[in-house]
Protein backbone atom coordinates (compact mmCIF):
# COMPACT_ATOMS: atom_id res chain seq x y z
CA UNK A 1 0.00 0.00 0.00
CA UNK A 2 1.59 3.44 -1.08
CA UNK A 3 2.56 5.87 2.07
CA UNK A 4 -0.16 8.97 1.33
CA UNK A 5 1.23 12.04 2.49
CA UNK A 6 -1.86 15.24 1.52
CA UNK A 7 -0.65 18.32 0.10
CA UNK A 8 -0.37 20.96 2.41
CA UNK A 9 0.54 24.79 3.07
CA UNK A 10 3.44 25.76 4.47
CA UNK A 11 3.45 26.66 7.86
CA UNK A 12 5.56 29.58 9.68
CA UNK A 13 5.47 31.74 12.82
CA UNK A 14 5.36 35.58 13.28
CA UNK A 15 6.14 37.44 16.31
CA UNK A 16 5.11 40.86 17.24
CA UNK A 17 7.97 42.23 19.59
CA UNK A 18 7.03 44.25 22.43
CA UNK A 19 10.08 46.43 23.64
CA UNK A 20 9.11 46.82 27.10
CA UNK A 21 12.32 49.09 27.93
CA UNK A 22 11.09 51.63 25.50
CA UNK A 23 7.77 54.20 26.37
CA UNK A 24 4.96 53.16 25.28
CA UNK A 25 6.48 49.50 24.45
CA UNK A 26 6.48 50.30 20.60
CA UNK A 27 7.24 47.12 18.36
CA UNK A 28 9.62 45.76 16.34
CA UNK A 29 9.11 45.58 11.93
CA UNK A 30 11.81 44.42 9.44
CA UNK A 31 12.11 45.65 6.27
CA UNK A 32 12.29 42.28 4.02
CA UNK A 33 15.53 41.52 1.86
CA UNK A 34 14.08 39.13 -0.33
CA UNK A 35 10.41 39.10 -2.05
CA UNK A 36 7.66 40.12 -1.07
CA UNK A 37 9.38 43.51 -0.59
CA UNK A 38 7.90 45.65 2.10
CA UNK A 39 7.76 46.25 6.27
CA UNK A 40 7.02 42.66 7.78
CA UNK A 41 6.41 41.58 11.76
CA UNK A 42 9.45 39.51 12.01
CA UNK A 43 9.60 35.15 11.39
CA UNK A 44 9.82 32.43 9.21
CA UNK A 45 8.95 28.91 8.61
CA UNK A 46 8.30 26.00 10.96
CA UNK A 47 11.13 23.50 10.53
CA UNK A 48 10.29 20.17 10.58
CA UNK A 49 10.39 18.56 14.21
CA UNK A 50 9.97 22.23 15.92
CA UNK A 51 7.13 23.30 17.86
CA UNK A 52 5.48 26.70 16.58
CA UNK A 53 6.91 28.20 19.75
CA UNK A 54 10.01 27.55 19.64
CA UNK A 55 9.79 28.82 15.77
CA UNK A 56 8.97 32.13 17.26
CA UNK A 57 11.24 32.45 19.22
CA UNK A 58 14.19 31.45 17.00
CA UNK A 59 12.90 33.57 14.58
CA UNK A 60 12.97 36.62 16.86
CA UNK A 61 17.01 36.15 17.40
CA UNK A 62 17.62 35.13 13.66
CA UNK A 63 16.11 38.07 12.23
CA UNK A 64 16.44 41.12 15.22
CA UNK A 65 18.93 39.70 17.58
CA UNK A 66 16.57 39.64 20.36
CA UNK A 67 15.51 37.42 23.52
CA UNK A 68 11.96 37.18 24.01
CA UNK A 69 9.01 36.46 26.36
CA UNK A 70 6.32 34.72 24.81
CA UNK A 71 2.97 36.40 26.10
CA UNK A 72 0.20 35.53 24.13
CA UNK A 73 -0.83 33.23 20.87
CA UNK A 74 -2.29 36.59 18.77
CA UNK A 75 -3.85 34.48 16.30
CA UNK A 76 -3.56 31.59 13.03
CA UNK A 77 -4.22 33.04 10.06
CA UNK A 78 -4.69 30.48 7.00
CA UNK A 79 -6.25 32.81 3.66
CA UNK A 80 -4.59 31.32 0.82
CA UNK A 81 -4.27 34.58 -0.68
CA UNK A 82 -2.30 36.01 2.20
CA UNK A 83 0.92 35.22 0.61
CA UNK A 84 2.09 35.85 -3.15
CA UNK A 85 4.36 32.95 -3.11
CA UNK A 86 1.84 30.11 -1.97
CA UNK A 87 -0.57 29.00 0.86
CA UNK A 88 1.36 29.57 4.32
CA UNK A 89 -0.39 29.69 7.34
CA UNK A 90 0.70 31.25 10.09
CA UNK A 91 0.46 31.59 14.25
CA UNK A 92 1.36 34.83 15.37
CA UNK A 93 2.88 35.61 18.83
CA UNK A 94 2.58 38.37 20.92
CA UNK A 95 5.98 38.99 22.90
CA UNK A 96 8.31 41.33 25.41
CA UNK A 97 11.73 41.92 24.44
CA UNK A 98 14.25 44.88 26.24
CA UNK A 99 17.52 45.67 24.34
CA UNK A 100 18.32 47.57 20.74
CA UNK A 101 17.25 45.28 17.86
CA UNK A 102 19.29 44.50 15.09
CA UNK A 103 18.39 43.80 11.54
CA UNK A 104 19.77 40.11 10.68
CA UNK A 105 19.09 36.99 8.52
CA UNK A 106 15.94 37.78 5.90
CA UNK A 107 15.72 41.46 7.59
CA UNK A 108 17.40 44.51 5.33
CA UNK A 109 16.32 47.13 7.88
CA UNK A 110 14.51 47.20 10.87
CA UNK A 111 13.01 50.02 12.51
CA UNK A 112 11.07 50.79 15.66
CA UNK A 113 7.11 51.97 15.54
CA UNK A 114 4.27 52.72 17.54
CA UNK A 115 0.83 50.94 16.60
CA UNK A 116 -0.63 54.06 15.65
CA UNK A 117 2.41 55.44 13.40
CA UNK A 118 3.09 52.38 11.27
CA UNK A 119 4.63 52.10 7.66
CA UNK A 120 2.61 52.57 4.74
CA UNK A 121 4.20 49.60 2.89
CA UNK A 122 3.43 45.88 4.82
CA UNK A 123 4.00 43.02 3.23
CA UNK A 124 1.69 39.62 2.86
CA UNK A 125 -1.93 40.78 5.45
CA UNK A 126 0.59 42.12 8.32
CA UNK A 127 -2.07 45.16 8.26
CA UNK A 128 -4.81 42.97 9.31
CA UNK A 129 -2.71 41.21 11.41
CA UNK A 130 -1.51 44.70 13.16
CA UNK A 131 -5.17 45.58 13.44
CA UNK A 132 -6.02 42.70 15.26
CA UNK A 133 -2.87 43.65 17.59
CA UNK A 134 -4.45 46.82 18.17
CA UNK A 135 -7.64 45.34 19.32
CA UNK A 136 -5.33 43.08 21.44
CA UNK A 137 -3.26 45.91 22.78
CA UNK A 138 -7.11 47.90 23.84
CA UNK A 139 -9.20 45.40 25.52
CA UNK A 140 -6.99 41.80 26.41
CA UNK A 141 -8.87 39.83 23.48
CA UNK A 142 -7.21 37.33 20.85
CA UNK A 143 -8.34 37.87 17.86
CA UNK A 144 -11.50 36.21 16.90
CA UNK A 145 -12.04 33.48 14.19
CA UNK A 146 -12.56 34.59 10.58
CA UNK A 147 -14.68 31.63 8.42
CA UNK A 148 -14.66 32.69 5.07
CA UNK A 149 -14.14 35.66 3.24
Amino acid sequence: MPNYRPTTPLIAADIIIELTNKPGSPIVLIERKNPPYGWAIPGGFVDVGERLEVAAIREAKEEVCLDVSLKALLGMYSDPERDDRGHTVTAVYVAEASGEPKAADDAKNLAIFEIDNLPDELAFDHRQVLEDYRKFRETGLVTALRVGN
